[in-house]
């Protein structure tokens, strides 16, 4: 004879599902997450090292950088501001273009001060571009402001004097020889809106960023500050080019 089932009573079964829920919902909450390890949430990382980075390196300079708003563009002007492009500020008889481009061309063929012919390994897309002066091709290598001059006027720069708006202008570590297209794509955009598309520059091009800001008194915005950290993320050694003009 068949024993007869038996039901369960209504609160038990109210019991049971509770305890369903209990071991499907919360206790995976309770347990370590096996799939990241003990490696920190990535943000955390930013965060952490921004609020104790090594002395000397980008991130410690960006700490000092201080955060507000950017103000208007109201009466900038790139000339009569930053001053002719391209001035002689280090008095060495080149222009800071030529001074550039001899820095990091490939040079082929040259004049005492003007470079007529080279190469150059762009470092913000990494194609390799024959470079030759001329009314129609000069332009194809420019010299990008790493810290565009319309972003410093509205981050501190009108705070300046008109010579030390002409070194921030001239200064080497604000300057980069690139592709020419790829520069007039960048327009004044600031960190939180452009990076170079070659990745692996990514560190170099934001470590001279924080530098210029810092050596001329600079401020980032939110955002700039935090697309900045990210991307020092990955390379929280990295140092700080040092300005051997914005003290002069």
């Amino acid at each position: 004879m068949a024993r007869a089932r038996r039901r369960l009573r209504p609160g038990a079964l109210v019991l049971l599902v509770l305890a369903v829920v209990l071991v499907t919902v919360l206790l995976p909450r309770l347990q370590p997450d096996v799939t990241t390890g003990t490696e920190p949430h990535p943000t955390a990382q930013v965060e952490a090292q921004t609020a104790s980075p090594a002395a000397g390196t980008a991130l410690a300079a960006l700490a000092t950088l201080p955060v507000r708003g950017k103000t208007p563009l109201t009466g900038y002007d790139r000339i009569g501001d930053f001053g002719e492009a391209w001035l002689d500020v280090d008095r060495n008889g080149c222009d800071t273009r030529d001074d550039v481009l001899f820095r990091d061309l490939r040079v082929e063929r040259r004049t005492a001060c003007r470079v007529l012919q080279g190469t150059l390994t762009d470092p913000y897309t990494r194609k390799v571009i024959a470079f030759r002066r001329g009314v129609t091709t000069s332009d194809r290598v420019q010299i990008d402001h790493v810290v565009a001059l319309a972003d410093a006027w509205r981050t501190g720069a009108q705070r300046l004097t008109k010579a030390q708006r002409e070194r921030l202008a001239n200064d080497p570590i604000n300057l980069f020889a690139v592709d020419g297209p790829t520069n007039q794509s960048k327009g004044d955009a600031d960190a939180a809106a452009w990076l170079p598309p070659n990745t692996a520059f990514r560190c170099t091009y934001v470590a001279h960023q924080v530098a210029v800001k810092a050596a001329y008194h600079l401020w980032v915005t939110v955002a700039e500050r935090a697309a900045m950290a990210l991307g020092l993320h990955a390379c929280p050694s990295t140092r700080a080019p040092r300005s051997t003009l914005a003290g002069g």
